[in-house]
């Protein structure tokens, strides 16, 4: 088998799977999608013929039971990622699940456990991770010349303004935190390199328990502050922004999740200041690979079941200190 592409089947036909796997998979030769189930056999069988998929399921229980599937992908509401992918990986299947990686830490720890009793792999969506601006961003604060790190921040808002939309629902463990501000407190640790303790958070609602907008305050245990923003319907309409300021200078990246439709790297330091820019597939293609790598090689990422663990836990504690619960999930 290590020598043909890896076949995987994606549960539910969400809008997010073209792009984060349906055209990634055309680019790397090593995978394949070669099923899809969906609750709803019309819909199913109209994705799977919209995008070539040669088999359809009407019910996840049959995908993830489909002997020529060896890996599942996970894009179902939050609230659905503990439940099904625990199931996947208890039938023998890889899984790539999307981000946040479960409701709760206490289910993501669930996963993990679970994956580790498998032996199978579970990996976590955070597709920038896998873009080489990744690396060049890690190379620029940890390479000194920004000086001793004093500050890091990142924000994440967009505009969605269809209050019925999936992200808030309460019951399907949505919210601001849970979609944008997911990416945004990853990328605060990654830059930081450590776990940060959250200090105080607001929240904005749209509905009873569910952030529209979210801001929090952070100390790490060496006296670095940190702060994130992230919203989907508030007075920052649009922000995708990561900026770490040291005692010589600062850099800010401008999009840092998805930098291969636009992204911009700027250093400040006494001697001046320069742009840059960093040449890279689409982040989802670079994903892709990675996910394949690990199965078919053992190679080890970056998202694996104890980095969505501790992003988890970071999301719980914001969301206690906002004055809310964390999230349930189904």
């Amino acid at each position: 088998m290590a020598n043909t592409a890896l076949r995987i089947g994606t549960l539910g036909a969400a809008r997010i799977t073209p792009m984060a796997l349906l055209r990634p998979a055309r680019q790397v030769p090593e995978a394949t999608v070669i099923a899809v189930a969906a609750r709803d056999a019309q819909r199913a069988q109209a994705f799977a013929s919209k995008h070539h998929i040669p088999k359809v399921h009407t019910s996840y229980e049959a995908l993830i039971a489909d002997p020529d599937v060896e890996a599942i992908y996970n894009p179902l509401p939050n609230s659905h990622h503990a439940s099904w992918t625990i199931k996947a990986l208890q039938a023998g299947k890889h899984v790539l699940c999307e981000k946040p990686l479960a409701a709760n830490a206490d289910d993501a720890q669930r996963m993990a456990d679970a994956a580790a009793t498998t032996d199978r792999v579970l990996m976590e969506a955070f597709h920038w991770r896998y873009h080489p601006l990744a690396a060049r961003m890690k190379e620029i604060v940890d390479g000194g010349e920004l000086g001793k790190i004093r500050h890091v921040e990142t924000h994440f808002c967009i505009p969605l303004w269809i209050l019925g939309d999936i992200r808030y629902r309460l019951d399907l463990a949505g919210g601001a935190t849970m979609d944008t501000g997911c990416y945004a407190i990853c990328i605060l640790r990654f830059l930081a390199g450590a776990e940060p303790e959250v200090i105080r958070a607001e929240a904005k609602l749209s509905s009873p328990g569910v952030d529209r907008y979210m801001a929090a305050d952070f100390r790490f245990a060496d006296g670095r502050t940190g702060r994130f923003t992230c919203s989907l319907f508030s007075a920052a309409v649009l922000r995708m922004q990561a900026r770490v300021v040291g005692d010589l200078g600062e850099m800010t990246v401008f999009n840092p999740v998805a930098p291969h439709f636009y992204h911009r790297i700027k250093v400040s330091t006494q001697s001046g200041s320069r742009r840059e820019r960093v040449r890279g597939d689409a982040t989802y293609t670079h994903q892709l690979r990675a996910f394949v790598d690990t199965v078919r090689n053992g190679t080890p990422v970056p998202t694996n079941p104890a980095h969505g663990v501790a992003n988890m836990r970071v999301i719980d504690e914001v969301y206690r200190k906002a004055g809310l619960e964390p999230r349930r999930s189904s």
